[in-house]
């Protein structure tokens, strides 16, 4: 799928030229599959075939965003627009 908008800076940045300044060196490689996965995937259902991945839809004011397992702290989370097919608001976000 093609990605709109990103909205994290860092995660913007090693999208677009692969400068992972603005992410924890620790997560680079899983932000890395993650990407190259959501811009090679077809069909939003198939977010659920990875399982380390904890991949669920938000609920209340965030209904219709999904939610990725990244590290005990960190989400990232995304929108699907099925009528364009294409993410938009992805994002690099802390839970707590």
């Amino acid at each position: 799928m093609k990605i709109k908008n990103v909205i994290h800076k860092g995660l913007r940045r090693f999208i677009e030229t692969d400068d992972a300044s603005g992410l924890q060196p620790a997560v680079v490689p899983k932000v890395r599959r993650m990407v190259t996965f959501l811009q090679d995937m077809e069909r939003e259902d198939e977010l659920r075939t990875m399982p380390s991945w904890k991949a669920h839809l938000l609920t209340g004011d965030r209904k219709g965003t999904w939610s990725l397992f990244m590290t005990k702290n960190w989400r990232l989370t995304l929108r699907i627009n099925q009528n364009e097919i294409e993410i938009t608001d992805l994002d690099y976000e802390d839970y707590h």
